[in-house]
């Protein structure tokens, strides 16, 4: 699979899981699983985060952090430790958080960990990662 069919797929996805298909969301996503290898699989995460981050912008419009001051996103539980019952939804929210604060160390380094853990964790992890991006971006469209 070259990049650019990489990319339609990375798009097919976000797509599906923004218009609530979850089934053909899935499909492109085991796709992409299938047709890629550790290398590839981050630079999705990475595409489907930069998604994530453009569509925070448009949920915080001028409360957004501004690139290149010292304005970040942060990452806050309502309950102390509710994502460590979750690894994958902890992922999601780190990884969308590291990647929209420009942290690619952070990224790297969740990533890792995730790869790291069963086939099953990290396969829900990237499915996390997706439906989190794609809750943001319908978040996004109803303002």
């Amino acid at each position: 699979m070259d990049q650019k069919e990489t990319g339609d797929l990375v798009f097919k996805a976000l797509a599906q899981a923004v218009a609530g298909n979850t089934s053909e969301a899935a499909t492109a996503l085991m796709t992409l699983g299938q047709a890629s290898d550790n290398n590839r699989m981050y630079g999705v995460c990475c595409a489907i985060a930069s998604a994530g981050a453009h569509a925070l912008g448009l949920v915080y419009g001028d409360r957004a952090p501004k690139p290149g001051t010292s304005d970040m996103y942060v990452l806050q539980e309502l309950v102390p430790g509710a994502t460590d019952a979750d690894p994958p939804k902890a992922f999601a929210v780190r990884f969308l958080t590291a990647y929209a604060n420009g942290d690619t160390g952070t990224c790297m380094a969740l990533y890792n960990a995730a790869l790291r853990s069963s086939d099953e964790e990290f396969v829900d992890s990237v499915c996390a990662l997706l439906a989190d991006v794609a809750g943001v971006y319908r978040l996004a469209l109803k303002r």
